[in-house]
C-alpha cells in the first residue's frame, strides 16, 4: 500500500508570487509616504511664511529661517531646518539666562569669613 499526498500548487504559487510583489512594492510605497511627509511638512512651512515677525519669534523662528527653509532643494524637508533653529535659539536663551543668574548671584555672594568656625562637640 502506497500513500502519496497530492498538495495543490496553485495556493503554494500564488503565495509566493504574493511575497515577491509585496518585496518589489515595498519600496515604491516607503518613498511615497516619504514623498507625501515632505510636501504636507512644506506645506506647513508655507503658513507659517504667513505669519507675522512677533509670531515667528515666539515660535522661536525669524523671517530669514523661514526664507533659509525654502532655498533648500524640493526633495528635503523644510521643516527640519526650522525645528533645528527653533531648538538652537531655545538653547541659546537658556544658557544665557542660566549665565545671567550665575553673575548676578557671585555680586550677592560674600565668604563666610566672620561667621565663627563650627566647633565639633
Amino acid at each position: 500500500m502506497s500513500t502519496t499526498a497530492h498538495y495543490p500548487a496553485l495556493p503554494i504559487a500564488a503565495g509566493t508570487l504574493a511575497r515577491v510583489f509585496a518585496t518589489l512594492l515595498a519600496p515604491v510605497v516607503a518613498t511615497s509616504k516619504v514623498v507625501a511627509r515632505t510636501l504636507r511638512n512644506r506645506h506647513d512651512a508655507k503658513m507659517l511664511a504667513s505669519l507675522d515677525g512677533h509670531m515667528l519669534a515666539d515660535i522661536g523662528l525669524t523671517r530669514s529661517d523661514v526664507h533659509d527653509a525654502f532655498s533648500t532643494p524640493l526633495w528635503e524637508d523644510p521643516t527640519t531646518l526650522l525645528s533645528e533653529r527653533a531648538i538652537e535659539r531655545r538653547m541659546h536663551r537658556a544658557v544665557a539666562r542660566v549665565s545671567r543668574n550665575a553673575s548676578t548671584d557671585s555680586a550677592f555672594r560674600q565668604p563666610a569669613t566672620d561667621r565663627p568656625a563650627r566647633q565639633a562637640y
